[in-house]
């Protein structure tokens, strides 16, 4: 998967896509009650990391809750977004392959629906880059679709884009996890809500142990 091609079409749609998920937890009580919990665990006073945070409103929520939070992506426009709408938010630009981040310098992290834009292969290396990233016995939740093909997109809401969404199985996630040093704690499936592309969607949470 092309990475430049995947920025560039976050980058198109980065206002849209603010605009759109602005309010995209309050329909989502599960998700609220994974985050709250994740909050609860993570040792007081050290970052939160939301990794893909898009246009950082689920991190700008946690923040709300307490949580010091630092937002990452990929898209420039959308870490532009971010700092606009959610000040209190930390964001950086940056690679899950190469996170702008130090060693154990986060309690804790969030994925939601990032790996999705990593090749396979890639999924290793992110692992290991959040691994490092964490601290003793941090907490990472990550969220993707459930399968083993990859959709496409040509156009998103009418602008012209070129961008792979891959499906993983939890099971080889979870296999990946413990190979680059997590201990998986929760494996969690739902469906789609109403409002939602029509996919499964599994959760993962996993706390480092080495």
């Amino acid at each position: 998967m092309e990475h430049d091609s995947t920025r560039e079409g976050y980058d198109t749609v980065a206002e849209t896509y603010a605009a759109r998920f602005r309010d995209e937890l309050a329909g989502k009580p599960l998700d609220r009650a994974l985050l709250a919990s994740l909050i609860e665990q993570t040792a007081p006073g050290t970052p939160v990391a939301d990794l893909g945070c898009g246009p950082g409103h689920v991190a700008a929520w946690m923040g709300e809750r307490g949580a010091k939070t630092v937002g990452i992506d990929l898209s420039a426009a959308m870490v532009s977004a971010g700092r606009r709408e959610y000040p209190d938010v930390e964001f950086r630009e940056g690679d899950l392959l190469a996170l702008p981040a130090a060693d154990g310098e986060f309690g804790s992290a969030i994925a939601f629906y990032s790996i999705i834009h990593l090749a396979p292969s890639e999924l290793p290396r992110a692992f290991a880059e959040v691994h490092r990233t964490l601290r003793p016995s941090g907490l990472f939740l990550v969220a993707f679709h459930v399968g083993t093909h990859v959709r496409h997109l040509d156009e998103w809401w009418g602008h012209e884009v070129s961008i792979d969404f891959q499906f993983f199985e939890p099971a080889h996630v979870a296999d990946l996890l413990e190979a680059a040093g997590f201990k998986v704690e929760m494996r969690m499936e739902r469906v789609h809500h109403s409002d939602e592309v029509e996919t499964r969607r599994a959760y993962l949470l996993a706390h480092r142990i080495l």
